[in-house]
């Protein structure tokens, strides 16, 4: 039975569950939404999970706490779960989620507890990554590091997992852009790009970066100028090789360096479309924001 998820990070065989994600307040993601979902489906189907480790981006284990609260725990998306536990509802919680400060753009997911990073190396069977940025001109420095570096760094991170079994890494339909007709799902390989120029090096993607913040930094320009020429470089970066927005070519590169540094460990890339409202369970049309 399904115990650990991590980043999504998911501990079959200990009961165990880590699971994250990555927003900033205002963003109504669909990867959040997934998020949501997962870990109210798996606590109200399978409640002998023994733990949820929810990686939240925070500055500290109590503002993690409060984010899952306002953010998760919190929405009408429980409602059913808070039905059925009754007044057990808090407990259940507390006993089940356990939330984690952290940070996929980060090494070891920017975690400093050693403690609870060596117990998840211990315990984790299955990650489950469903973090991301999906502003579609977010700037590229961001996105570079939530949607691309990120990926790389769970992979990283599960390989260090004494029994893990299985990554899945939640990507986006649109990595394969704007074409037409039947598209295969094959995954990218490392410099793929969707026009066939040659010269994609993601290393060089992310020094262009650094380059240039740090050159705008230099000349002490107003942070939303830094944050407009950002966002325009990332744009002119995707288009380059055939993109259409820095959100689905920072993507796709994810997809790259999963493929890259996953070595011999399982790896499944999902690629949903757009996500809407719920269908059934826990009730019929709950959407994020309403």
């Amino acid at each position: 039975m399904p115990t650990a998820l991590c980043y999504y990070i998911w501990q079959e065989r200990n009961n165990r569950l880590f699971h994250g994600f990555e927003t900033t307040p205002r963003q109504l993601m669909h990867h959040v939404r997934i998020a949501e979902i997962l870990v109210e489906k798996i606590l109200r189907v399978q409640p002998n999970v023994r733990k949820l480790y929810l990686l939240v981006r925070a500055k500290d284990p109590e503002s993690a706490k409060i984010r899952l609260q306002d953010e998760v725990i919190g929405k009408e998306l429980f409602r059913v779960l808070r039905e059925k536990m009754g007044e057990n509802f808090e407990s259940f919680i507390s006993e089940k989620i356990t939330p984690v400060a952290g940070d996929t753009s980060y090494e070891n997911l920017g975690l400093i507890d050693d403690n609870l990073k060596e117990e998840m190396f211990k315990d984790v069977d299955i990650v489950i990554n469903v973090a991301a940025t999906t502003k579609f001109e977010e700037r590229y420095d961001v996105a570079l590091g939530v949607n691309t570096m990120g990926p790389s760094n769970v992979v990283n991170f599960a390989k260090k997992c004494v029994n893990i079994k299985l990554v899945i890494q939640v990507s986006t339909a649109y990595v394969c852009g704007e074409k037409g007709g039947l598209i295969p799902e094959s995954p990218y390989s490392m410099g793929e790009t969707l026009n066939d120029l040659p010269g994609l090096d993601i290393d060089i993607e992310k020094k262009l970066a650094e380059q240039l913040l740090s050159n705008l930094k230099s000349r002490e320009l107003p942070e939303k100028a830094i944050r407009q020429i950002m966002k325009n470089f990332g744009r002119q970066r995707a288009k380059l090789y055939g993109w259409p927005n820095t959100y689905v070519f920072t993507k796709a590169m994810g997809e790259m360096l999963v493929g890259q540094t996953r070595g011999d460990l399982p790896v499944v890339i999902m690629r949903p479309t757009i996500v809407c409202s719920t269908y059934k369970e826990p009730f019929p049309g709950w959407v994020e924001g309403c």
